[in-house]
């Protein structure tokens, strides 16, 4: 067959001649080599299918090869499905250089080993101390710096402050807080607590809630059982150091009795005085307590006077009744005599008592009183 001259035009429009079937008898070698050929061969397989193209031609390798459909179920609105879509996600981010473990496995030992790192290691400050709690349950304080626990949840650190100084006014509400004093007084007195954590541990297990109530309590306990015990000038006077430290030592004492971890540091009198509404009241009651004083020393002084005359009447008829003793008759008789003189005395008329006479009963003239003198000259 002779070449095919240079620009003759082929029988069917193509650069390349046409090529004529291969009738004769292929092995099966030569039949897997040639359908390898036509379907990953450099143009890709199928027919011609382009605009111009003609059926049965090879595609044309200048042109742009068609897209692919993508593989995979689709929805009834052409697109991908929730498991074509899984999978593309698992397939896009499947995989590291050196193994092929997924990534999320990599994700999941770095989550890991941070949680581990950021529930071991624990910086405590150096005001605070860390009470540590494993399943729940006291096992422990870190001081200040960089210490080391199980990992949550088995250990807990909790910080808490120790060297912070804390307070609270009483009334919390800045009103009026009225005592009564040992002499009866009502006494306006405010003062203010200051107190620290000393032991975090019982600090944290015993006082659950608001630690402060608990305190705020025993310090009003307190003070009331001390100004009860004294009156109101100690109150309201120099007696306040005394009152203020009396109160701070009953108040820690109270505290240690329920193991509350806490140190009172000081109680700090801020106001102690009459309350403005009550002040004529107190005036009356400071009156009627100074008349009362004055009535109660005279009848002091009365019942001393009477006492002093019974003791003196008594000696009179001990005297008189041991000299009874010694001669009866004779002090009957003088006693008779005695009584009989203080009756007739006062009588008009006397009565004449002998033996073997008739008893005359004689008129006794009453006795005249002086006249004064008249003056000469009158």
């Amino acid at each position: 067959m002779s070449a095919p001259r240079l620009g003759a035009r082929r029988a069917h429009g193509t650069i390349f001649p046409q090529v004529r079937p291969y009738n004769g008898s292929m092995t099966e070698r030569e039949r897997d080599a040639l359908t390898v050929l036509n379907e990953e061969g450099p143009w890709g397989p199928g027919e011609d299918k382009t605009p111009g193209g003609r059926k049965g031609e090879p595609r044309n390798p200048w042109l742009q090869p068609p897209r692919r459909k993508p593989r995979g179920p689709k929805t009834e609105g052409g697109q991908p499905s929730l498991e074509e879509l899984i999978r593309r996600g698992r397939d896009r981010f499947a995989g590291l250089p050196g193994g092929g473990r997924p990534i999320w496995g990599y994700a999941l030992v770095a989550f890991v080993a941070l949680w581990l790192i950021s529930t071991s290691l624990h910086r405590i400050g150096p005001d605070d101390r860390g009470v540590i709690t494993r399943f729940g349950r006291y096992a422990g304080i870190l001081k200040p710096g960089l210490g080391v626990t199980f990992p949550a949840p088995v250990d807990v650190v909790t910080p808490i402050n120790v060297e912070e100084r804390r307070s609270f006014d009483v009334p919390a509400s800045g009103g009026a807080n009225l005592l009564l004093t040992r002499g009866q007084d009502l006494v306006n007195l405010t003062y203010t607590v200051n107190w620290s954590v000393r032991d975090p541990d019982l600090y944290l297990f015993n006082l659950p809630g608001a630690p402060e109530d608990l305190i705020r309590n025993a310090a009003q306990a307190a003070m009331r059982e001390a100004v009860a015990a004294i009156t109101l000038d100690q109150v309201t006077g120099v007696g306040q150091a005394d009152l203020a430290a009396r109160v701070t030592a009953r108040t820690q004492d109270l505290l240690d009795r329920y193991h509350a971890g806490v140190l009172v540091q000081g109680v700090t009198i801020r106001q102690a005085a009459l309350p403005d509404q009550l002040d004529g009241a107190v005036k009356a009651i400071a009156d009627a307590r100074s008349d009362a004083a004055a009535n109660a020393d005279k009848a002091r002084n009365e019942a001393s006077k009477k006492i002093a005359d019974a003791r003196a009447q008594t000696e009179i008829f001990d005297e008189v009744y041991d000299a009874y003793k010694a001669s009866p008759q004779v002090i009957r008789s003088r006693m008779y005599y005695d009584t009989m003189e203080a009756i007739l005395s006062k009588s008009s008329k006397v009565i004449v008592d002998a033996p073997n006479a008739t008893v005359q009963v004689q008129p006794v003239a009453p006795r005249k009183q002086p006249q004064p003198q008249q003056g000469v000259g009158q």
